[in-house]
């Protein structure tokens, strides 16, 4: 493994009961990275906890064309990290890297991520076996190619979204050029939300931007004619609601529609909430949501419609509006942040707010547009460690994977 300076950090501890020790996990001249956020229980590692699933690019400096695979790469963390390609795809980003998941129901083995046909640019979900090496499905439908955007927690179904009107209406979360079946309607009423079943295949529009635009017009009575499009569908723990933002003008401040919805995946309860709590909301059990209000970290209930409890305080959270993850057992609470030109990490622990922060990663060019590095914190299976993105101590600033441990004080 190359030397580096970022090899090894120790973190400062700022609590009491454990420490966060991070270590570089990949290294150069090619960029590695997983990937969007750790929330709704994203995770990298598979479910025995061998293999980290990552892309690798050779470059960093543009939004990928359709001619752009990245690499799929399977992470070895049983034999030192060693590296090996199991596939490519076309459909990806570097915010949201191919929307990765371990199929909630063969953990071990099957991997969803999205991809593109060269050919027609239609955007389809990808199941793969890394035990058979292949392509056991493709999700593909011709009259609506959506890709994949969140998988049930639990299993089973999948929601999609169409990558090419994020293309063109918020590209770092898009497809470059990818085809928009609905590109000349504002709010089409053939484009939303769509649910798929994993195992039949068969795919229904769950909620349609027409009927998103009825929703909220009483609301804003200006989103006639908007754009609109949406980021982040969530589905909770228990599978049962779906957390998700519309939007449009989003790069208009004065103009700009963002409004945060709920829906139960059999389309009833459709809900358009009044109090935003920050770009990259959380779940935590049923209907309460962990994000931000008021410079606080909060718990939202979707329900209930208002906060119902905090967690931490400005000393332990600063910018309780970064990017958040739950660890699956519920108990440790991980926050990315930035300031400056810097990612922080802060981990809260909730049953005796014992806490500790990393020092800050410098991303200088990588701190706003469509190829900024976010802070992006993703928890291993057994909570005790964090993958996340960072642009390495290298010749070429390549944008590398650490991994946070989680270490009792009496470890050594």
């Amino acid at each position: 493994m190359p030397a580096t300076t970022h090899a090894i950090l120790l973190a400062a501890l700022l609590g009491a009961g454990f420490r966060l020790d991070v270590e570089q996990l990949t290294f150069g001249p090619n960029n590695h990275f997983f990937g969007y956020i750790g929330h709704v229980k994203n995770i990298p590692w598979n479910g025995n906890g061998r293999y980290i699933a990552a892309l690798r690019t050779g470059f960093q400096d543009h939004m990928p064309t359709p001619s752009d695979a990245a690499e799929v790469v399977l992470i070895d963390t049983r034999s030192d990290n060693a590296i090996s390609v199991i596939d490519r795809s076309r459909g990806w980003n570097f915010q949201q890297g191919t929307m990765f998941y371990w199929n909630p129901r063969a953990p071990d083995t099957e991997l969803f991520f999205n991809d593109r046909d060269p050919k027609t640019n239609h955007v389809f979900t990808v199941l793969f076996d890394i035990a058979k090496k292949k392509r056991i499905r493709e999700y593909r439908f011709a009259d609506t190619p959506f890709g994949n955007s969140g998988v049930a927690q639990n299993g089973g179904r999948f929601l999609g979204l169409n990558y090419g009107r994020l293309a063109r209406l918020r590209p770092v979360t898009g497809y470059p050029e990818a085809h928009d079946w609905a590109k000349d309607a504002a709010a089409p009423a053939d484009d939303g939300i769509f649910i798929v079943d994993v195992e039949s295949g068969a795919k229904r529009l769950l909620v349609s931007y027409r009927a998103l635009a009825d929703l909220v017009k009483r609301q804003r009575p200006d989103v006639a004619g908007k754009q609109l499009f949406i980021n982040h569908t969530l589905w909770n723990r228990d599978d049962n609601r779906i957390y998700f933002y519309l939007r449009g003008d989003f790069d208009v401040p004065d103009k700009r529609l963002d409004i945060p919805c709920t829906i139960r995946p059999d389309g009833t309860a459709l809900t358009a909430h009044t109090l935003h709590i920050g770009g990259h909301p959380e779940w935590e059990n049923g209907a309460r949501i962990i994000g931000a209000a008021d410079g606080k970290q909060i718990i939202y209930d979707v329900d209930q419609r208002k906060v119902v409890d905090s967690i931490g305080g400005p000393e332990v959270f600063p910018k309780p509006g970064g990017d958040v993850a739950l660890s699956p057992d519920g108990k440790l609470l991980a926050n990315g942040y930035r300031e400056g030109q810097a990612n922080y990490y802060v981990v809260f622990r909730r049953d005796d707010g014992a806490y500790a922060r990393t020092p800050g990663f410098s991303h200088p060019g990588r701190t706003s547009g469509d190829l900024r590095v976010d802070g992006s914190p993703n928890w291993n299976r057994t909570n005790d460690q964090i993958l996340f993105p960072g642009i390495a101590n290298d010749a070429g600033h390549t944008r590398q994977l650490f991994r946070i441990r989680i270490v009792p004080a009496a470890a050594r």
